[in-house]
């Protein structure tokens, strides 16, 4: 029996071939020599808060392994959204990334009925990079010494505390509604421009009750302007080591209101210029100086896989839905 094929369905088939290797062969050499040129770290939020903070230390330590340039690129708006659609719709080549957090990953899929990106579709996860707890504060005057205390206050006197919070779909709001549906409290909603009037209000006795990112308020509490019932993670914060978690002072099991940050690219991006991101992110978040400065910032390092990440991604979108539609959270 003759298994040689015919000469023109042979050359069929080495062009076919041939055509695939040349297709390969690119993406590998590219890969091999990634960073190459600039990479482009997208932080939808204008310069100063968390988001940018961590992208600026993630950026500056990605820079020194690599000896490459990474440039911090404030695009804000929509709560992320432009900054995000951008990335989205960017090259899948490694050069484009996003910083993103709980807002633009998790919470406006269901915030905005008209999203211009999916964070499930058109993203590929490369880092967890960090949670940053929230901490439940009060007005000294605010009749309250523990979260029981506080829950049942609120519970006797319904629509007299006033909350603030960074405005409306802000992590601050969202974590005083997923509070207020897991307690089965009711808290009136006073939404500020940012963060920083909420906590002033609130210091002034505007206001009574804020839950918002421990490095907002660490100052105030230390002062006793404001006095700290309960923090928003599994575990508790190391420059709080006396507050409880909401889960140990209520038993409201499996309560976390964190606020969370990672790093995504667009979706297509080559799986090993994925990994070698992850990689080099998590050796940065492993580093004791590293560390040391998340700590400062009142942040916790949470270096993971860029499958565990996209996982959380999905149980996040899912998780803070029905805590947006029972609160009717609206976008400012």
């Amino acid at each position: 029996m003759n298994n040689t094929l015919p000469r023109r369905r042979l050359g069929q088939r080495i062009g076919v071939g041939a055509l695939a290797l040349l297709a390969v062969l690119p993406l590998a050499a590219w890969s091999q020599t990634y960073p190459s040129r600039p990479i482009r770290l997208v932080v939808p939020f204008t310069p100063g808060g968390s988001t940018d903070i961590l992208a600026r230390a993630i950026g500056q330590e990605l820079g020194k392994a690599w000896n490459a340039t990474v440039v911090i690129d404030n695009v804000p708006g929509a709560g992320g959204a432009i900054g995000a659609e951008k990335v989205a719709r960017a090259a899948p080549d490694g050069y484009t990334l996003l910083m993103g957090h709980i807002g633009t990953l998790a919470v406006n899929p269901s915030l905005y009925t008209k999203l211009p990106y999916s964070p499930l579709k058109d993203f590929a996860p490369v880092a967890w990079v960090a949670n940053v707890p929230n901490v439940l504060v009060l007005h000294p005057s605010t009749p309250a010494g523990t979260m029981k205390d506080f829950v049942a206050y609120a519970k006797s006197n319904p629509g007299r505390l006033n909350y603030g919070s960074g405005g409306n779909g802000s992590a601050a709001n969202l974590a005083t509604e997923y509070l207020k549906l897991r307690a089965n409290i009711s808290l009136v909603h006073i939404p500020y421009r940012g963060t920083a009037p909420a906590v002033t209000d609130l210091v002034a006795g505007q206001t009574q009750v804020l839950f918002t990112g421990v490095p907002a308020v660490i100052g105030q509490i230390r002062s006793g302007q404001l006095k700290a019932l309960a923090v928003s993670g599994k575990q508790r914060v190391d420059a709080l080591p006396e507050v409880p978690t909401v889960n140990e002072a209520l038993g409201l099991k499996d309560f976390e209101a964190d606020q969370w940050y990672g790093v995504v690219a667009p979706t297509g991006t080559p799986a090993d210029i994925v990994a070698r991101l992850n990689q080099a992110i998590n050796a940065a978040l492993n580093s004791a100086e590293l560390k040391k400065r998340l700590n400062a910032e009142g942040a916790v390092a949470n270096p993971t896989s860029p499958e565990a990440f996209g996982k959380y991604i999905a149980a996040e979108i899912e998780r803070w839905r029905p805590v947006i539609t029972s609160g009717r959270v609206k976008a400012d």
